[in-house]
């Protein structure tokens, strides 16, 4: 027996379609007929992976594009390369009652800093 037939046994060993279980003792292909006796199947563990592409894909939805985010320049001198210009953003990430900590990132290097 072959790696894939040991290792996909809820599929069609003649065109790859899902077989389904016509009674307790086998399921077939609805594609070709192909049948598989429910013995080998049973207490076998089946396992798969869902990706985003996957679900985009059956629910026929365009890929997604990538959208390019611009943020705020301010001048900010870099520590790293001494560029007077960095691209910023906020956010409170400590206690309520205290300010907000801003981040920044050098519009030449792209070195990454922050300031309390």
């Amino acid at each position: 027996m072959a790696f894939w037939q040991a290792r996909d046994f809820l599929f069609c060993g003649v065109c790859g379609s899902l077989l389904t279980f016509d009674s307790v003792r086998s399921a077939s292909c609805p594609l070709c007929g192909f049948k598989r006796k429910a013995k080998e199947i049973e207490g076998k563990e089946t396992r798969y992976t869902v990706t985003a592409e996957d679900i985009r894909r059956e629910l026929k939805i365009d890929p997604f594009e990538e959208v390019l985010v611009r943020r705020p320049v301010t001048s900010k001198t870099c520590p790293k390369c001494n560029h007077s210009k960095a691209e910023y953003y906020s956010r409170q990430i400590r206690a309520v009652d205290e300010g907000e900590t801003t981040f920044y990132e050098c519009t030449e290097c792209r070195h990454k800093f922050k300031e309390n």
